[in-house]
């Protein structure tokens, strides 16, 4: 909005420069974008969507008067009386879309302006054109209210009817453009046709120009949301339909009628035939509001003087009378219909809170006391998934969750099919994924072709299988595991890398003891692939990725990718079955043994251990296996398993009599139950 400033003179007497003006509004809330001087210095003012009665002078004058206590002096307007106009009819078939509309014949003379009024209208932006047009655009800049002259003329029938377009009904507007009307679209029309889209723009067959001798002149209230709507499906933004869908005064019609009367008698341009005729069915009742003044200092932190509330709110229009509430003394305050951002005390205070200075406020920290919900389980669990897969090397990933059949069917059930997208977008986005695996494996490719050998990435995100969407975390190792150093060569990835991995993370939920089982899976390599267990409960799957389908997905041929998968959910209450239990630092040394035993290639090492610990004592602190040997000098179908025994005692110093006593009765019961043999 650009502030002529010799216009808003004529409204309110202030002395101060340009510079103050518009600092002193600017402190009010109104911010500033650039300050003209010149022979008609102007303010440009960036306002916001809940001041409409600020686009216009008379709303910052308003603003002004109650900064510098200046009495505000209206512009000379005459007040035209209801009754019949001239030769014209007026019918509002849509109350909901326009509850009030005003209109008055001129007979007019349509040449030029005079100077004083292209001066100002050129100065706030806006073209002159005629006395007309320029008449409508200059009350538009003055009061706020937009408004619209019809070629008298060229309205067939007399008649203006204000009710929704026809779907599909043409109109073509004043900027040439022809356009095809929506049925939610509010339209002045006459006998036979559209002659303008209310609130947005006129039309070019009502058009007035140098012949033009008589007008209807439009003053109207039409509701906001339909301008708004109407403004953005046309793709027609004018200086009155970004008044209209702010919203404008219901009650300003009549005045804008009566300032464009005195005008154009002033210039010499026109005289009203008639009287004014003023549709306004169901009229505006103004808001009142009760102003408490502890509810003033409660939102404030401070107490504003009672004296200072009414000499804030009179100048800027409200209505302000005494409560009569003697338990809480306040004000009843009279909104005026202009303010259409007031609609509770709080508006009011803030009112208040603008006029006596915010800088006069004290800074204060708000009282944090309510207490913070707790976070859902899901982000708790993602949260410690990610920090405990950095800490061990690994980088987040985000894929999508869509992929494409190919890639999604060696990772879904026997059997089964991946979730199908109704309408995607391509093939490559046709299903949901059953596993986490598909995009981190192509994420892993992607970083391989761009020349990074070692990679390891995690993600966290939902799947989709058969019983329904589940979270999961999955991983990929490619390349090193200990990278290549001056003291010694380095290592590529192997199983138990990516063990070891999924076993810190267990060991993070608090599952400390998992267990291991062969598996076979359609995407891992035959005998480097395995299921993970805590308890009976299955978690999740880790192995090498099968060749073949390592080389599908982009992976150089010969190079080993392991990959693992775990059900979150799974581990999250496998977490929380585990009781957390402290122990005292060990007091005494400990004893260790080895042992070696040929079993079942088959038997899996999970079961050796659950029967050494079945038969050892308390004392058995731990055991580990350290050697797995298959070949010379071990029979066919029989490996030998070698493991280290960890005894200690809480309460004293063990002897070796006691460890071996132990040692025995485990080699017996490795015998009885697995066939072992004690090498």
């Amino acid at each position: 909005m650009k502030l002529v400033y010799p216009w808003l003179r004529d409204f309110v007497r202030v002395t101060e420069d340009v510079e103050t003006v518009a600092r002193e509004l600017g402190l009010r809330g109104f911010e500033v974008a650039s300050v003209e001087q010149g022979a008609h210095p102007v303010i440009d003012f960036e306002i916001t969507a809940n001041r409409p009665d600020c686009l216009s002078h008379l709303g910052l004058a308003r603003e002004a008067a109650a900064i510098w206590g200046l009495p505000l002096q209206m512009p000379g307007m005459a007040m035209p009386a209801p009754g019949p106009a001239e030769d014209l009819d007026v019918e509002i078939a849509d109350t909901d879309l326009c509850p009030r509309y005003c209109v008055q014949v001129f007979e007019v003379k349509n040449g030029p302006s005079p100077a004083f009024i292209r001066e100002r209208l050129e100065a706030a932006g806006i073209r002159a054109i005629s006395a007309v047009v320029d008449v409508t655009n200059y009350v538009m800049l003055e009061l706020g209210q937009p408004m619209h002259a019809f070629d008298l003329d060229r309205i067939e029938g007399r008649r203006l009817v204000i009710r929704r377009a026809v779907p599909g009904e043409p109109l073509r507007t004043l900027d040439g453009l022809e356009r095809a009307l929506e049925a939610d679209m509010l339209v002045i029309a006459d006998a036979s046709r559209a002659l303008a889209v209310g609130g947005v723009m006129g039309g070019k067959d009502s058009e007035t120009g140098p012949a033009t001798t008589r007008i209807a002149l439009e003053s109207a209230y039409f509701q906001p949301a339909s301008i708004r709507r109407t403004s953005k499906g046309l793709g027609l933004k004018t200086e009155a339909s970004s008044r209209f869908e702010r919203g404008t005064d219901v009650n300003a019609p009549p005045a804008g009628i009566a300032r464009a009367a005195a005008l154009l008698e002033r210039i010499g341009a026109g005289r009203p035939l008639g009287s004014l005729i003023d549709r306004y069915p169901s009229p505006t009742r103004p808001l009142q509001i009760r102003l408490r003044a502890a509810r003033i200092a409660r939102v404030l932190g401070q107490e504003v003087p009672p004296a200072d509330v009414p000499r804030i709110l009179a100048p800027l229009g409200f209505l302000v009378a005494e409560g009569r509430d003697a338990d809480e003394p306040g004000w009843l305050i009279t909104v005026p219909t202009f303010r259409v951002d007031v609609l509770r005390e709080v508006d009011l205070v803030e009112e208040v809170a603008r006029h006596f200075g915010f800088d006069r406020l004290p800074s204060t920290f708000p009282v944090l006391s309510a207490p913070q919900a707790p976070l859902d389980p899901r982000i708790l669990r993602d949260r410690l998934l990610r920090q405990l897969l950095t800490t061990a090397g690994f980088s987040e990933s985000m894929t999508f969750a869509f992929i494409e059949r190919e890639a999604a069917m060696p990772f879904t059930e026997p059997g089964g099919q991946p979730p199908a997208i109704a309408n995607p977008l391509s093939e490559k986005f046709a299903v949901l994924r059953p596993s986490l695996l598909p995009g981190l494996i192509d994420s892993c490719a992607h970083n391989r072709r761009r020349g990074r050998k070692d990679v390891q990435l995690f993600e966290t995100g939902s799947r989709y299988t058969s019983a329904g969407e589940g979270r999961a975390a999955a991983f990929c190792w490619l390349g090193s595991a200990v990278p290549p150093h001056w003291s010694g060569s380095g290592r590529l990835v192997d199983f138990f890398d990516m063990k070891g991995a999924l076993e810190l993370v267990c060991a993070g939920f608090g599952v400390h003891d998992p267990h291991f089982a062969a598996v076979d899976r359609a995407y891992l390599a035959p005998g480097r692939a395995a299921e993970v267990f805590a308890g009976d409960v299955r978690l999740g799957v880790l192995g090498q990725l099968a060749p073949v389908l390592a080389e599908a997905r982009g992976l150089p041929a010969g190079e080993e990718i392991y990959v693992a998968e775990l059900d979150t959910e799974l581990l999250g209450r496998a977490a929380a079955g585990d009781t957390l239990r402290a122990e005292s630092l060990p007091r005494f040394p400990a004893i260790v043994r080895d042992v070696s035993v040929l079993v079942d290639e088959a038997l899996p090492a999970a079961a050796v251990r659950g029967t050494i610990r079945a038969a050892a004592p308390s004392t058995l602190a731990s055991v580990v296996e350290f050697d797995r040997y298959q070949g010379k000098g071990i029979p066919d179908g029989r490996i030998s398993l070698s493991l280290r025994l960890t005894f200690r005692s809480a309460e004293r110093t063990m002897t070796d009599d006691e460890a071996q006593d132990a040692m025995d009765r485990i080699v017996a019961a490795l015998a009885r139950e697995h066939a072992a043999e004690q090498r």
